[in-house]
């Protein structure tokens, strides 16, 4: 066993293996006792068909294995497999209990051929199969019935004829004889009494504990129930005067229940434990009614703590009593399925599993011990299903402590001259001794000078508050976590207090000793989250950060802010990046390009993002790295404009117009209309440049005319041979006024 750090107490010493082998223990000195298990008896179950050889009960195997030895550790579990298989043909004992009160009237000759048609079909499921038959009415006291002499002998009105009350009357012990069986069923009357409650659970406690007048014998055992009414319990003996509990004994005297009118009804617990200490399995025919009254009991349980069924089957059509209710287990529908299927009932089956429908059943048995029970001495339990004799004896034995402790020295001198026992590596003290070597008497460790010892100096708690001073020595408390401990003289240091990484204890790449982390190798850093490994820093060319940086801690740091990546070997704002990126941009962005065939597997290296407008591309001084703007032509010969930029994570990021800059074609009808216009204004134009040309020619030739003629210097006379064009007329009556 490995020895304890300093200020550990003994009990740390116990630990998961890997937990000791991490603290340093040699696998040699760790005890690590484990459990095991042993089967002693595995007799192999019983194969065998109808009409072979006939087996007695106890040649029948029908669970595997019979006997298990488990050696227990606690918090370990043990686990083993245990077969079940029905063996065909097996014994059964059916009893069947019928309710006999006035209101089975209706019903009483379907219940007869139900009893008769349960013997007839069982006898064709099992050769060796016996039958019983009971009847019960109610407690024969007031105010369950009426103890007028009259009603006693006929307690039914009119003229109708019925056989007196009595409590429960065991009619035919179980036998193979169905002759008898059918004869009996046949010639049952019905009797009568006051109260709606019938006093079944009187019949059903007798028929469980009165097996040697029932006949009961070590085999599978059902008792069939049928009733139309409710039930009286514990208690409801007061209203006749009767305040003894039922005391779970046999009282049959000539096969009828004599202390009916002494013992209150059993209880629902108590006839629960009977049927189950006795074997027996019940199954409930009731009316419909009555379904949830007995759905509730069966679930105490009257029937079995497996799964249940519901088999809803209709009496005649003429009874006034249509719905009967059977209540029955996984076990009793293998032996009860086939009598319903062939005879008058319908069935519905409501909730049903096929564990027992099938040949062979395996369970997985896992036992765990939270402990060592009764100081480690061995304990049997006993399993077995519910409505079989057979069972597991399961013989548990606990492992309490470790193989060292046989190798114990008392009185060992390794324990201060004998005050304790030195065993598995560490002295357990006699009483009234205290301290790792038993070196303190238990009335001294209390005085200053030994708290003294405890104190770093005399500014500082007693252990650094984390521990307790046990005979001068700090024995340092433990944490709920055992991977967390407090060590040292003082109890000053811890292993769970370093600077953290990641949110893991030194970065996961050391360990935390006295609050300081000790770096594994190729690791620095107070938190030894700084790797010494070069590679990472390894670019393409074989140097480190491609001659532009330094390597710290695993990553690159670029000396010119420019240069970005893991290796220092991107530059977005360099010349040559956009058309380095152009392609890819252009494929990844519009589907275009020379890479449009091979966008997926060239161009994934960056994030691509598409903004509407160019004012929404990053700008230069929007984030904390370089962001190089581009303006190219794609293969339209449209202007793409993106950015590319690598963030402080060596992330590559493209932020890219969604709408390229593409120039318009011309509009020919404006160009036709402006050459059209074009000429025809140059036409008009040189016809004004003419007109005004030939107007200032005019002038010009008009004002030299003028000149001349100003200048001319001729004979002003009359031409002699002018004659006037004007003729003057002169009036001879004008006399001038």
């Amino acid at each position: 066993i490995h020895s304890n750090l300093q200020g550990e107490t003994v009990s740390s010493r116990c630990d998961e293996v890997q937990g000791l082998i991490k603290r340093g223990c040699n696998m040699t000195f760790i005890e690590n006792p484990l459990g095991q298990q042993d089967i002693v008896q595995n007799k192999s179950v019983t194969n065998r068909s109808k009409g072979l050889v006939a087996l007695k009960p106890e040649e029948i195997t029908q669970v595997q294995p019979q006997k298990v030895n488990l050696t227990l550790r606690s918090g370990e579990p043990q686990s083993f497999e245990l077969k079940f298989k029905r063996a065909e043909d097996y014994p059964i004992d059916l009893y069947y209990l019928m309710d006999l009160s006035y209101s089975m009237k209706d019903d009483l000759e379907n219940v007869k051929n139900l009893g008769t048609s349960l013997m007839e079909e069982m006898q064709k499921i099992t050769s060796d199969f016996r039958i019983g038959f009971g009847s019960f009415v109610e407690k024969t006291v007031m105010p369950y019935i009426s103890t007028t002499p009259a009603k006693l002998l006929n307690p039914c009105t009119g003229d109708q004829n019925c056989t007196s009350p009595f409590s429960y009357k065991n009619v035919l012990p179980l036998t193979s004889d169905g002759n008898m069986f059918n004869n009996l069923v046949g010639v049952q009357q019905i009797s009568g009494n006051l109260d709606s409650p019938e006093g079944g659970f009187d019949a059903i406690m007798q028929v469980a504990v009165c097996g040697e007048q029932i006949g009961w014998r070590n085999v599978t055992r059902l008792l069939v129930f049928s009733t139309d009414a409710g039930f009286h319990f514990a208690g409801d003996g007061k209203l006749g005067g009767i305040v003894l509990p039922n005391d779970g004994k046999c009282h049959l005297e000539n096969n009828v229940y004599t202390m009916s009118h002494y013992y209150d009804y059993p209880s629902i617990a108590h006839l629960v434990q009977k049927l189950s200490d006795n074997n027996i399995q019940t199954i409930f025919a009731v009316t419909g009614d009555f379904q949830p009254v007995y759905q509730v009991s069966s679930h105490q349980p009257l029937s079995v703590p497996f799964e249940e069924i519901n088999l809803r089957f209709k009496l005649n059509e003429t009874t006034n009593n249509h719905k009967l209710m059977l209540y029955v287990n996984l076990v009793n529908i293998i032996l009860i399925l086939k009598i319903l299927r062939r005879n008058m009932f319908s069935f519905i089956c409501t909730s049903f599993s096929t564990v027992f429908l099938q040949p062979q059943v395996h369970f997985n048995i896992s036992i765990t011990s939270k402990g060592c029970p009764n100081n480690g001495k061995p304990e049997i339990i006993k399993v077995r299903p519910l409505g079989f004799t057979e069972e597991v004896e399961i013989t548990l034995n606990f492992i309490c402590e470790c193989d060292c402790h046989h190798q114990r020295i008392e009185n060992s001198p390794d324990c201060h001259f004998g005050n304790g026992t030195y065993e598995c590596g560490a002295c357990r003290c006699k009483d009234g001794r205290v301290g790792r070597k038993c070196e303190c008497s238990s009335n001294d460790v209390a005085t200053e000078d030994m708290d003294r010892t405890c104190r770093k100096d005399n500014g500082t708690d007693i252990c650094s508050n984390n521990g307790e001073c046990v005979c001068g020595t700090c024995e340092c408390k433990t944490r709920e976590n055992p991977e967390e401990r407090y060590s040292g003289q003082f109890c000053e240091c811890d292993n769970f207090n370093c600077d953290r990484s990641g949110n893991k204890l030194c970065g996961g790449h050391g360990k935390c000793v006295c609050r300081k982390c000790v770096c594994d190798p190729m690791w620095n850093g107070t938190a030894c989250d700084c790797s010494l490994d070069q590679s990472t820093c390894l670019a393409k060319n074989k140097q480190i950060c491609n001659g532009r940086g330094r390597c710290e801690c695993g990553t690159c740091k670029c000396d010119d802010p420019k240069f970005q990546g893991s290796t220092c070997e991107m530059c977005p704002t360099c010349p040559g990046v956009c058309a380095e990126h152009k392609d890819c941009v252009e494929c990844r962005a519009f589907g275009t390009g020379e890479k449009k065939e091979t966008c997926q597997k060239e161009c994934s290296y960056f994030t691509l993002f598409k903004v509407k407008s160019r004012e929404k591309l990053p700008q230069p001084n929007d984030g904390a790295y370089p962001i190089g703007h581009c303006k190219e032509r794609d293969a339209n010969d449209c202007w793409m404009y993106y950015t590319y930029s690598v963030t402080n994570n060596t992330e590559n990021v493209v932020y890219v117009l969604e709408e390229p800059d593409c120039p318009t074609g011309p509009d020919i009808i404006p160009i036709v209309a402006g050459v059209v216009a074009g000429i025809v204004l140059i036409g008009l134009a040189l016809l004004l440049i003419w007109k005004l040309l030939m107007i200032i020619h005019d002038r010009r030739e008009f004002a030299k005319f003028e000149k001349e003629k100003m200048n001319a210097k001729w004979d002003t006379g009359e031409n002699p041979i002018y004659k006037s064009a004007v003729t003057t007329v002169v009036n001879p009556k004008y006399e001038g006024k």
